[in-house]
């Protein structure tokens, strides 16, 4: 409620408040400023209201032909009728006589007459009216100001104030809403505290939260008093941008201040912490709540449970699980999928089925949520058939599979180059009348991508943009790269552009696919030229793009590019993995120089980055083409002390060294070793073997 108050009131001003289509009224309506004829009409019309059958009175007599805009607000404003339901009935009468009004200061009159006699839900009506009218809240705020001036009123029904902000909230104008609180003052009001709330939870949702520490701010300012509502809401402002410090410790203020959080506080608080990744810290608030003989609900436990699931801690959300369990407390079906889904994340397929057995016992039926959780999982782990037997379950069961059922199949089978089995789905989904998504052709399409048929890709592309669904960044960068993989850099870049064309922006993947593409073409001076559009858009490159570069100079022999390219990389705070220093080492190596290739394998340790078979390979090679046998040979038994097993390659590489310098036992000595590790000859040493055997 608002209220008058002597203490840090907000006071509304009148004298910044004007209209463009005509001055401020409610000045003086006196008999000077009116005809006689019209005063005389105005006194008729106020005898007629005060019966009780004024309407029939009116509609048989030549009132309809006196009224006029200054009559009805005059007897508006008067309130000689000393009914303002009567008043509101009368308003919308002469509008069905004379036509809509829109006169915002006769409107305010009828919304001032209304509050001054408790009728609220009429006021409203008439305010939300005048916002339909008047687009700016300071207007009508001084339009409703300068009513109750006019009146004289020393103690006015300030609930206008609350009614008008309400409205603007309720009309999802939450700038409009604050602007009340903001607004020019000269009314003395303290706002109304449930009413702030509202306006604070609405901007919440709106994510419009710099609006919400400024109305904070203002009720502060005004002395209000928060309530349990006013902190929670506070506390959940805090928790949107992972300030959970902050949240505490206001959780800590209300208990200094008297204001004992409740379960929906507490549940704030936990879901802040659960989202920032302190779940220890979120399963010791609910603890704390406990002790203040808080019981958590279903939600505090669905909190908790989501958190561990989304954190790989599925064994532990299964313990929450339990304990909701134990209280009596009822998990529902978005639990349990949350459960099964952490277990299927976790690889776990068989303790996912466990725990949708174990819901399914205790009454609550799988929905097809729960099921394409299931599926997702099976079609991850490659296992088909099971993810078959599961869609037919549940066309059993009576639920039917939706198009995102069928998408994940599809995938499934395309991961598993099965890309007949794929098509048969794709059409099956289309005959049930499942009209295939973005992701259905995206997924489609980048399983006929992995399998080499590019043509047919582009042929399902045509036949989305033929069915009305416009391909995304994500189905060109598939392209892009499946071009790139055959070498065909044209076509990649022809991509490119007819992306473009189509108005979708490339990302940063985009950009890197071509730019990976022209780099493994040797068209250096192109794929830099895309690295400046890159930028220029504000697209930071990210390790895959610094690769390609390294990848493309240390190819063309430019290895002082490729180390600049590396250096600028670290500088960025970018971490190269264990292929990027492949690439350098391999690239100094064809260059002769060995002494900066042993330079690069160091600093590569000395970052963490652990070797594998592919860089020992290279190191290896590179010695053997500078014929540096034994430093080989080192290098060799340095990668078997590592615990890896060398590749054919290697073995290929030291055989041909050792059959070079006429060292034909140790040639045929590293031949069985292969065979003992499990590596395989190919044609290539059985040639070395061959050849020099002779």
């Amino acid at each position: 409620m608002w209220r008058l108050s002597q203490r840090s009131p907000f006071v509304f001003t009148h004298q910044n408040v004007t209209t463009k289509t005509r001055p401020l009224l409610y000045r003086d309506y006196c008999s000077s400023r009116v005809t006689q004829q019209n005063e005389d009409s105005v006194q008729e019309i106020t005898g007629i209201l005060k019966c009780r059958n004024w309407k029939s009175v009116m509609e048989s007599s030549d009132v309809p032909k006196k009224l006029n805009p200054d009559v009805v607000r005059t007897i508006l404003h008067q309130n000689q009728v000393g009914d303002a339901k009567r008043l509101f009935d009368f308003f919308y009468w002469v509008e069905h006589k004379m036509g809509v009004y829109q006169d915002l200061n006769i409107l305010s009159i009828l919304a001032v007459n209304l509050c001054n006699s408790n009728s609220y839900g009429l006021a409203s009506y008439v305010i939300e009216r005048m916002i339909r009218i008047c687009s700016s809240s300071p207007v009508i705020l001084g339009s409703i100001v300068s009513c109750y001036k006019d009146h004289n009123v020393s103690d006015p029904n300030p609930k206008i104030f609350d009614i008008l902000m309400d409205m603007h909230r309720k009309n999802g104008l939450l700038v409009e809403a604050a602007d009340i609180l903001f607004g020019p003052k000269d009314v003395e009001f303290v706002p109304n505290l449930l009413s702030c709330n509202h306006l604070l939870g609405d901007l919440l949702k709106a994510n419009k939260l710099e609006l919400f520490w400024k109305v904070c701010n203002a009720m502060h300012e005004a002395k209000v008093l928060f309530d349990v509502y006013t902190y929670t809401h506070m506390i959940s402002a805090h928790c949107k941008v992972g300030n959970v410090k902050e949240a505490r410790k206001i959780l800590f203020e209300m208990g200094e201040k008297g204001c004992n959080p409740n379960s929906v506080t507490y549940n704030v608080v936990i879901g802040g912490l659960c989202r920032a990744g302190l779940l220890d810290e979120a399963v010791e608030m609910k603890k704390s709540m406990i002790e203040k003989d808080l019981v958590p609900d279903v939600y505090t436990y669905a909190t908790l449970i989501n958190a561990f699931c989304a954190g790989k801690r599925s064994e532990e959300a299964k313990t929450v699980v339990m304990e909701m369990i134990e209280l009596d407390l009822k998990p529902d079906v978005i639990t349990y999928n949350a459960l099964i889904d952490g277990f299927m994340r976790k690889g776990d397929i068989e303790e996912a089925f466990r725990i949708r057995d174990e819901m399914v016992t205790r009454g609550v039926q799988a929905d097809l949520i729960v099921y394409n959780t299931l599926l997702n999982g099976v079609c991850k782990a490659g296992k088909l058939d099971k993810a078959q037997e599961l869609m037919n379950e549940m066309i059993r069961a009576g639920i039917r599979p939706n198009s995102g059922t069928y998408t994940l199949l599809i995938e499934g089978y395309c991961r598993g180059r099965n890309i007949i089995s794929a098509f048969e789905l794709f059409e099956e989904m289309k005959k049930s009348n499942l009209a295939p998504t973005v992701v259905t052709y995206s997924v489609i399409i980048n399983g006929l991508c992995l399998c080499g048929n590019l043509q047919q890709a582009i042929a399902v592309l045509g036949e989305m943009v033929a069915n009305g669904l416009k391909p995304n960044a994500v189905i060109y960068t598939t392209l892009m790269r499946a071009y790139s993989r055959e070498g065909r850099y044209e076509e990649s870049r022809r991509i490119f552009e007819g992306m473009k064309e189509q108005g979708i922006v490339p990302d940063e993947f985009c950009y890197n696919s071509l730019i990976n593409s022209l780099c493994k073409a040797k068209k250096m001076e192109e794929a830099r030229a895309f690295l400046v559009e890159m930028l220029e858009k504000s697209l930071k490159p990210n390790a895959h793009t610094y690769g390609a570069f390294i990848l493309g100079y240390s190819k063309a022999g430019e290895m002082q590019i490729a180390e600049r390219y590396f250096t600028e990389m670290l500088g960025c705070g970018l971490k190269p993995n264990d292929v990027i220093y492949t690439t350098l080492i391999d690239g100094h190596c064809r260059e002769e120089n060995i002494t900066e290739a042993f330079s690069t394998f160091r600093r590569m340790l000395m970052r963490g980055v652990l070797p594998d078979v592919q860089t020992y390979g290279v190191l290896i090679q590179g010695l053997l083409r500078n014929g540096k046998m034994q430093e080989a040979i080192g290098v060799f038994s340095e990668l078997l002390e590592m615990g890896l097993v060398p590749d054919v390659f290697i073995y290929n590489s030291l055989i041909s060294g050792f059959c070079k310098q006429g060292d034909i036992d140790k040639a045929f000595q590293l031949h069985e070793e292969m065979c003992t590790k499990g590596v395989n000859p190919n044609i290539v040493t059985l040639q070395y073997l061959d050849q020099w055997a002779v």
